[in-house]
């Protein structure tokens, strides 16, 4: 998913870059990085880890300047090593250019074929570099040209900034697949992945950028530019789902509240014969508090969760992944011992990680688990930027809700429809991009999925 950051008209630009990435961290644990421009040269910082990490004071000390933005990642495209960390700072006929990218290029592969055949050398395996490449190729006097010329070549997810030497420039692929922001900032411009990053900063959220959207800032001024090609918007609901932090307003709606209409559809749809609702923390949460409301059942807190510990989903290696559901939650035997537990959690993706909770709170004494899940059937992997597995690997495409519910060891299992999801959600309901539960990819991807993995394995394929 990854988080981007960035901010124009501000002298300590880098330190607030810092502290919005810091917000945005729940997106990619994996690297961080910032690169600053202070009037003669463009300086970097990056490294493998979080952000407090990896940024020291002595660090954020040696990027001054007005303009910087920065990056947080987990990897989807590009093995997980220090080379793919972002920003990615290029030279260039035009000057130095600098790039963040959230999401994935379903074209990626192909372009970057085309271009080593024709001489250009890569210095990392991710398909954020292609961009580059491709502006290298085209270089223009307005490198806002030269920027819309590769835009216009490439396909698939993307949310971008950009730094140049004259100015920072953000954009939105034309379907709007991942969410980008704008707002000000005692008279700067910045960019965020999500709004919660504003909030921190106490920067004045202005609009989203709309799909297909180029917005610039130089010399003080804000332009918009179109890209030639229109899409249909295709806004990732996952987004809602899970990747979001519920104080972030994406898309327009409160992440929150929509959390909890999920919850009241699903209470709706799937009721339970139990004694209480209790969330898996935190992205559980708030759907569990919807769930209760409109049943009528107790919520209780059941199970802790160590927030020390990252998101397990987005770890890069499968060791921690299934090591960290033990360290990471823990259930409240106190008050769920000999009760009957509707447990609310927000996907299932392998399986494997529910069936450990589901029988973690067995262990803790509960009479009945009854899991409800706030979307529907994850059973088509994504190729926009979220890192699902390979379809074999996803149990929903591989087993009935029967054998789900056998492998994940509940005493009932129920999903939310994708008609109950998409109605709680607002809008037009067809701008949202469903494909990982329904199949229908916006966007083709052309093989491109299958020759990334045989070219640059993730090294979060193995299955589990």
């Amino acid at each position: 998913m990854c988080g981007i950051f960035g901010i124009d008209g501000r002298d300590d630009a880098a330190n607030h870059v810092y502290l919005g990435l810091y917000a945005l961290q729940h997106r990619g644990q994996e690297s961080t990085g910032i690169v600053a421009w202070d009037g003669e040269r463009m300086r970097i910082e990056r490294g493998m880890g979080h952000v407090a990490d990896v940024f020291p004071a002595s660090a954020l000390a040696r990027l001054s300047g007005s303009r910087s933005i920065g990056h947080t990642r987990y990897s989807t495209a590009g093995s997980s090593v220090v080379e793919n960390a972002q920003p990615i700072l290029v030279k260039t006929s035009m000057g130095a250019l600098a790039i963040v990218h959230n999401g994935n290029l379903t074209n990626g592969l192909t372009l970057r074929r085309r271009l080593e055949e024709e001489g250009s050398i890569f210095q990392t395996t991710s398909d954020t570099e292609v961009i580059l490449h491709l502006m290298a190729r085209a270089p223009r006097t307005d490198v806002v040209e030269s920027l819309t010329t590769a835009l216009a070549a490439i396909e698939g997810a993307y949310s971008l900034l950009l730094i140049a030497e004259g100015f920072l420039a953000a954009a939105r692929d034309p379907h709007g697949f991942r969410p980008l922001a704008m707002a000000e900032l005692d008279g700067g411009v910045c960019f965020a992945s999500e709004s919660c990053a504003f909030d921190l900063l106490g920067a004045r959220a202005v609009r989203e950028l709309e799909p297909g959207e180029v917005v610039v800032v130089r010399d003080g001024r804000v332009e918009s530019h179109r890209l030639a090609r229109a899409g249909t918007p295709r806004r990732c609901v996952f987004e809602h789902v899970y990747f979001a932090r519920p104080d972030s307003v994406v898309f327009g709606d409160s992440v929150a509240e929509t959390r909890r209409r999920l919850g009241e559809r699903l209470a709706r749809e799937a009721p339970a014969p139990a004694d209480m609702v209790v969330p898996v923390p935190d992205s559980g949460l708030y759907a569990a508090l919807g769930y209760a409301r409109e049943s009528g059942l107790p919520f209780e807190l059941g199970m802790t969760r160590n927030h020390y510990v990252g998101r397990t989903f987005i770890e890069p290696k499968q060791s921690i992944r299934n090591f960290g559901v033990k360290v990471k939650l823990n259930p409240v035997q106190e008050i769920i011992r000999g009760r009957r537990v509707v447990l609310i959690d927000d996907s299932i993706v392998r399986g494997t990680t529910s069936r450990k909770i589901v029988r973690m709170v067995r262990e803790a004494g509960a009479a009945e688990v009854h899991l409800r899940i706030s979307s529907p059937p994850t059973a088509w992997p994504c190729y926009y930027g979220i890192d699902t597995p390979r379809r074999a690997e996803l149990i929903a495409a591989r087993k009935s809700l029967e054998e789900i519910r056998a492998f994940v060891d509940a005493d009932s299992l129920a999903y939310l429809s994708v008609e109950g999801l998409l109605s709680c959600l607002g809008g037009v309901r067809s701008s949202y991009c469903a494909a990982c539960w329904t199949g229908d990819y916006p966007v083709s991807i052309a093989g491109e999925d299958r020759r990334q993995r045989e070219l640059f394995p993730a090294v979060s394929d193995e299955p589990g």
